[in-house]
């Protein structure tokens, strides 16, 4: 056990990341080509509008379970809400949110467009304090109102007249997976403007917007899209439930700031908050690079049902350190 534990503390986690995140972009993206569909309920981007898709995201699903009257969300549409969510958090529970670190294929994207980036030499954007925490809460307000508009195409809310029903799923609209994914599979149907009916055109035009704004902000800061994803913010509210867990004893910390360095979301409690022992933050994608980078014994340690799967130690940060070393002295 001391061997294959030194062998994972060792390991380089983003040469794994990486071979996890391309299984299951082909999983996700290519799975229904072979008939295969893991669930209507995953917690991550898996697009419906993708013709070939092997999963689809729980965000259009719960936007389609709330497109009811009350009546019907205080009877058997309510029980159909709960057993969706059940399902969400069965998945959810065993990975928490390494499902955006690894498994989210817009996050990949990101992640290839960040790649593209450093290739080409170009620096990225960092955000100050302030506006990273201003920033954090349009995941929130996204959530709300991707549930709130579909609860008002048939419910007057505070007196206001039904939204129309050519809203249909609101946040698939203007969500880039909508239009991005698609790509993938040869589909470019999805890249249009609907001039059906006024508000079919202002959500496809916002849609198109959006797509831009996305590789645009993926170019320009690593991550740029999860920082507005209602997804991570749905997850964030049950991360604590979960069993695949990402942890700090602060008594070891020595503040280096390492951690925070190599987040891809620029989360700076992770280095310092030294009082917290979950450090899973909403904007947090489990990436888990932030123990790699750690030189710091058992500073911070990913384990699941409380069994350590991987540990900052001293000797797996040097290893990766000279290991990144000569790569840049290669390249």
């Amino acid at each position: 056990m001391k061997k294959i534990s030194t062998f994972l503390n060792n390991g380089d986690i983003n040469r794994f990341r990486i071979i996890i995140q391309i299984l299951t972009f082909i999983l996700l993206m290519y799975g229904g080509l072979a008939h295969i569909s893991i669930s209507e309920r995953i917690p991550t981007f898996a697009c419906p509008y993708n013709p070939a898709s092997g999963g689809t995201c729980y965000l259009i699903a719960i936007q389609h379970q709330f497109h009811t009257t009350w009546a019907n969300l205080a009877s058997y549409s309510g029980v159909a809400i709960l057993k969706g969510l059940g399902l969400f958090l069965v998945f959810f529970l065993f990975l928490n949110k390494a499902w955006c670190g690894f498994v989210c294929p817009l996050g990949t994207i990101q992640d290839w467009i960040t790649g593209l980036r450093r290739k080409m030499g170009f620096r990225f954007a960092r955000y100050e304090d302030n506006n990273f925490k201003r920033l954090k809460l349009i995941k929130y307000i996204l959530l709300v109102l991707l549930i709130g508009i579909s609860l008002s195409m048939s419910n007057s809310i505070l007196g206001l007249p039904h939204a129309s029903h050519d809203m249909a799923s609101p946040f698939c609209q203007v969500c880039p997976g909508r239009t991005v994914l698609p790509l993938f599979a040869g589909d470019t149907s999805q890249l249009v403007i609907d001039f059906s009916s006024p508000t079919t055109l202002v959500m496809s035009a916002l849609g198109m917007i959006v797509t831009g704004l996305f590789f645009v902000g993926a170019f320009v800061k690593k991550r740029f899209f999860c920082l507005f994803c209602p997804m991570s913010a749905l997850q964030f509210i049950f991360s604590k439930f979960a069993f695949l867990r990402l942890t700090k004893n602060g008594d070891l910390c020595t503040k280096c700031g390492n951690c925070s360095r190599v987040c891809d979301v620029g989360i700076r409690e992770i280095a310092d908050d030294v009082i917290s022992k979950n450090i899973v933050t909403d904007d947090c994608m489990m990436c888990f690079k932030c123990v790699g980078a750690c030189p710091e014994k058992d500073c911070l340690k990913v384990t699941f049902t409380k069994i350590p799967l991987f540990t900052a130690t001293e000797e797996g940060f040097f290893k990766r350190y000279e290991a990144d070393e000569n790569k840049e002295i290669k390249l």
